[in-house]
């Protein structure tokens, strides 16, 4: 498919504007572009035509099955889209006086309600971008919270599980921490003699998920955050999957001290494709202080951004993040109530466990127990005795319509596809997806260069994606 700048045609153009009837500006030499930028010259039907045919290649909840692990990949109600297109939100600026902008603040006060309500949390932040954003401004929140204590020098150690996603390390080690990788027991759980052995007057704190990235919860959660807390350390919640235990149990009830919340999964706000997105960053009272700001206040009656805070970590993006992300997953949580959230929760886990039970008629499941919101299957053996592996598989759903499931993670399973069906796919859509993933074992099973081929039907097949991590092209070269 050729890129815009191909299908460029000079003096082409789709604007009609009125003619100028001000003076006109001329800008300084040094405030000058040494040459003009070289845009696309289209019309607007061929912008249109673009950007429809590249609609028709994207895929999303809306086209199909979508059970990438560790994303919630659930449906995206409409209701959300229409109040957050409403004028009242869409038609301000983030300048404007704050009394001018009260709703938008009720927006954000009533959304760190709710949310601390559900995560146990007493403040909150809306700025970060994403998850990993999110996860940054946790760890700096930790950071703070020792050098406000006069023990930022020693305590510079993060503890990150191995099951744990690959962002943890990378968010310690821009903070300046090291880290220190525990492995996971037999059961895939934190092993609780190799965490002891971990701990000490260095540790700045853990990061876990639960529950963790094979689906299981960590049931030895309370005796693990009580571990590093009696080490001194705070415990970080990454709220990856959170939409296993929403309205069920609570983080700040388990021990966590601060948690990353990702909207745009767990309360359902579309993402894909690099956002947009909103990590939103809980933590409890002690740390509240160190948060971003400036923060929601009231004040005689009426509410206000207050920038005063000694104590903050700063900005961690401009103005109050992606607002409109958080208006959408304020509708969410509203739409749903206090009934809805744990039952969507609940769906969650039982679709999760119904897939894995189909899919075990072929697949070798990770773990035995029952799972949570997720599950991981791994194709170790088959790799080794036939040859067809998880990038088999995965690529020759594309030909039946099915987004693949999360690839080659958790790192500590072979082979793996992490499967999550969410709660929003009824069971005829999940018995149609089991029978596909299961028709299509059978197929490489019986004929391994079969599978090797898939997929055919894509606009692209299997690109060398080695040299293309290697050697990306990022940009269009002009001739």
């Amino acid at each position: 498919m050729d890129l815009l700048f191909e299908k460029s045609v000079a003096g082409r153009a789709c604007t009609l504007l009125p003619e100028n009837d001000l003076p006109d500006y001329d800008f300084a030499p040094a405030q000058k572009r040494a040459a003009a930028p070289k845009l696309p010259e289209l019309s607007e039907t061929d912008i249109s035509r673009h950007y429809s045919a590249l609609e028709r290649r994207a895929h999303g909840v809306n086209n199909g099955f979508y059970p990438l692990g560790s994303c919630t990949m659930k449906y995206n109600p409409r209701v959300n889209e229409a109040v957050a297109a409403l004028p009242g939100f869409t038609e301000v600026h983030p300048l404007q006086p704050d009394a001018t902008v009260q709703g938008c603040l009720e927006v954000l006060r009533l959304a760190e309600k709710y949310l601390g309500e559900i995560t146990g949390m007493d403040a909150m932040t809306f700025q970060p971008a994403a998850g990993a954003h999110g996860e940054l401004t946790g760890v700096m929140l930790i950071k703070k919270y020792h050098e406000a204590k006069g023990e930022g020098a020693k305590r510079t150690k993060i503890i990150v599980p191995d099951s744990a996603h690959g962002t943890n390390p990378a968010t310690a080690v821009m903070c300046g921490m090291s880290v220190v990788n525990i492995t996971s027991g037999p059961d895939g759980c934190v092993d609780l003699e190799a965490l002891k052995a971990a701990v000490g007057e260095d540790t700045a704190g853990l990061m876990l998920t639960n529950p963790n990235t094979l689906g299981i919860f960590e049931k030895d959660i309370c005796e693990i955050t009580e571990i590093v807390h009696e080490a001194g350390g705070l415990v970080y919640y990454d709220g990856a999957n959170l939409n296993a235990i929403m309205g069920v149990i609570r983080p700040g009830d388990m021990g966590f001290d601060c948690v990353h919340l990702n909207l745009h999964k767990t309360f359902s706000t579309p993402h894909g494709g690099g956002g947009p997105g909103s990590g939103a960053v809980g933590c409890k009272a002690f740390l509240a202080p160190h948060l971003p700001k400036p923060v929601v206040v009231e004040e005689n009656g009426a509410l206000r951004r207050d920038g005063s805070r000694p104590g903050s970590i700063g900005k961690v993006k401009a103005f109050d993040g992606n607002f409109l992300v958080t208006l959408k997953a304020l509708a969410y949580v509203m739409t749903l109530g206090r009934a809805g959230i744990p039952a969507a929760a609940q769906n969650a886990v039982l679709n999760a466990n119904y897939m894995m039970h189909r899919l075990k008629e072929r697949y070798s499941v990770v773990s035995s127990e029952i799972c949570m919101h997720e599950f991981v299957v791994t194709l170790e053996k088959e790799a080794k005795e036939k040859g067809v592996t998880a990038m088999d598989i995965a690529k020759a759903l594309l030909d039946e319509g099915i987004h693949p499931p999360t690839m080659y993670f958790p790192l500590i399973v072979h082979e793996a596809l992490m499967v999550e069906p969410t709660e929003t796919e009824g069971k005829e859509g999940l018995d149609a997806a089991a029978d596909v993933f299961i028709k299509l074992y059978d197929k490489a099973m019986a004929d391994p260069d079969w599978a090797h081929a898939a997929p055919r039907t894509t606009p692209i097949g299997r690109p060398d994606e080695v040299a293309a991590a290697r050697n990306p092209v990022l940009r269009y070269q002009f001739g």
